[in-house]
């Protein structure tokens, strides 16, 4: 049985790294150690989105076990039934996945409303799970506090950079960048303008707003 520890890993991490080794194992079980139960219900949606069995255990103080199972059949029907098909697993691993109609536009640092410093999280945690998708999207538009993102000293440049490196348009506000003095820190992608933000949304078959 394989154990992958992600104690301590920040959601979507634990998912991401049960689905890339169920993509790569054979028949057989994984077991992943979490520390939370919202991990423990995260890795359960996945067994079942995959179709595969899937058991959990508490150990401990903010200890728990997900056992997921995988037969010699599980994962074909579901994968077979998705856009991505058998390309899936190479897809989430190295962001080598098609680029698709969808646009995702980034207007702030933070992700929701209430706490500041949880949605910077929440956002960087947006901006990885981006680069775990089957399809990727064909733009990423930052505008206004969304263009941090995109500059030296982000915590989220290896995810823009990897996005970039797979065909994705990464387009920066020139107007914002200018504003928050950033036109020379710009890191990844390019810079764009407004009409041009606004030709992307009006012709994305889907717009995804965090």
């Amino acid at each position: 049985m394989e154990t992958i520890d992600a104690r301590g890993q920040a959601c979507p991490l634990p998912v991401v790294r049960a689905k890339r080794a169920l993509s790569e194992m054979g028949e057989g079980a994984l077991e992943v150690l979490v520390d939370n139960e919202t991990a423990v219900r995260n890795l359960e949606a996945l067994a079942k989105t995959l179709k595969c069995a899937c058991s959990s255990e508490r150990r401990g103080e903010a200890q728990f076990a997900v056992r997921i199972e995988k037969g010699a059949a599980d994962g074909v029907e579901a994968a077979e039934g998705t856009a991505a098909g058998a390309q899936a697993a190479d897809a989430a691993c190295d962001c080598e996945a098609a680029r698709g109609d969808q646009v995702v536009v980034v207007s702030s640092e933070r992700m929701g409303t209430g706490d500041d410093e949880l949605g910077r999280t929440l956002m960087k945690g947006f901006l990885f799970a981006l680069t775990q998708l089957d399809e990727l999207p064909g733009a990423v538009l930052l505008y206004n506090g969304g263009v941090k993102w995109a500059c030296e000293g982000s915590e989220a440049l290896d995810d823009l950079r990897a996005l970039a490196d797979a065909g994705t348009d990464v387009l920066s506000c020139g107007t914002c960048l200018a504003h928050y003095g950033l036109t020379e820190r710009l890191a990844v992608g390019e810079p764009t303008n407004m009409y041009a933000i606004v030709e992307r949304q009006m012709g994305a078959g889907v717009v995804v707003r965090p």
